[in-house]
C-alpha cells in the first residue's frame, strides 16, 4: 500500500480509506489533524505569517483557533521586535498590530532629495525654482544629508499616494481605519526670513478630500538659529472611503533675494501605523 503524503509535519493514517474519517466519503476528520496546542503554536511561529492566515487556519477548527489566538501573534510580535511604545495601550487585535508593524514603511518616495526632484510633482516653481542641495545645518537624523530648498517665489511640490497600489486594500482601510502618521522636517537659513507651508489630504476614490491637515503658515525672521523643526500629525477615525493620500509642502524666502534662500524641507514621511504606536 502506498504511503500517504504528510502535511505540516502531521502524518495521515495508513488505514484504508473507508475506516478513516467521520464521513462516508472517507474524508479526514478533525482528529486526524490533532496536535498538542503548544506544539502547533510553535509550528505556526516558524511558518511565514501569511501562510498561517491563508492556509493553516482553514485546515480545521483547532488550527483556526490557534491561528487566530492572541498568544500566537503576541509571541510573534515579541520575537520579531514589534512592541508597543506605550505599555498602557494594549492592542485590541494583536494579529492586526503585527501585520501593520511588519508592513509599516515610508510611503513617500525620495523624501531626502537624494534623487534630485524625482517622484515629486511641482505645482509652484517661483523665483529661481526648487533646488536639491546638501544640508546647511546638521539634521537630528545623521543619515539625512540633503534637502530641497525654495527660492524667492512660492515653491510647492506634491506626491499622490495610491493606498491600493501600496497594498492597503479598500476593505481593510474601511474596516480597520489604521492610524496614518505624517511627518515633515523644515528649517530656514540663518540670514534670511522664510515661510513654510504643508497640506496633507485623505482622498476618496474620486480624489476628493475626506479629511485635511493644513496648519497655519510658519514664518521665520531674518537672523534666526537655523534649527530644524518637525511637523507631525496623526489621522484617526477618519471614516470609510480613504483611497489616496496627497502630501503637499513648500514655501519661499521673505527677503525676495535671488538664489535659494527660502525654506528647506527634507525627510518627509507618510506611514500607516498600528494604533498606540504613533
Amino acid at each position: 500500500m502506498k504511503r500517504k503524503p504528510e502535511a505540516m509535519g502531521v502524518s495521515y493514517s495508513s488505514e484504508p480509506e473507508q475506516k478513516r474519517g467521520s464521513g462516508a466519503s472517507g474524508a479526514p476528520s478533525q482528529e486526524d489533524f490533532s496536535v498538542p496546542l503548544d506544539i502547533l503554536e510553535e509550528i505556526f511561529l516558524n511558518l511565514p505569517p501569511h501562510q498561517v492566515v491563508r492556509i493553516c487556519r482553514l485546515v480545521c477548527h483547532q488550527w483556526k483557533a490557534v491561528a487566530d489566538s492572541e498568544s500566537l501573534w503576541k509571541e510573534r510580535c515579541r520575537r520579531e521586535g514589534y512592541w508597543i511604545r506605550d505599555a498602557s495601550k494594549i492592542p485590541k487585535d494583536w494579529r492586526l498590530f503585527y501585520f501593520l508593524c511588519k508592513k509599516r514603511r515610508n510611503l513617500i518616495l525620495n523624501p531626502r532629495a537624494e534623487e534630485q526632484m524625482r517622484h515629486w510633482h511641482i505645482t509652484d516653481n517661483g523665483g529661481d525654482r526648487w533646488k536639491a542641495e546638501g544640508v546647511m545645518a546638521p539634521h537630528p537624523n545623521e543619515a539625512v544629508l540633503k534637502n530641497f530648498v525654495t527660492s524667492y517665489g512660492l515653491c510647492r511640490k506634491t506626491q499622490l499616494i495610491d493606498l491600493g497600489a501600496e497594498g492597503y486594500n479598500p476593505s481593510f482601510m474601511d474596516h480597520f481605519q489604521p492610524d496614518i502618521k505624517i511627518s515633515d522636517w523644515y528649517a530656514p537659513r540663518w540670514d534670511c526670513g522664510s515661510e513654510y507651508q504643508i497640506c496633507v489630504q485623505l482622498l476618496n476614490h474620486r480624489k476628493k478630500p475626506i479629511q485635511t491637515f493644513e496648519p497655519e503658515t510658519v514664518y521665520f525672521d531674518q537672523w534666526n538659529d537655523q534649527k530644524w523643526c518637525q511637523m507631525t500629525h496623526v489621522f484617526r477615525n477618519y471614516g470609510p472611503g480613504v483611497r489616496f493620500i496627497r502630501f503637499t509642502h513648500g514655501g519661499k524666502d521673505r527677503q525676495f533675494w535671488a538664489g535659494w534662500y527660502g525654506i528647506r524641507v527634507t525627510d518627509s514621511s507618510v506611514e500607516i501605523c498600528p494604533a498606540g504606536d504613533t
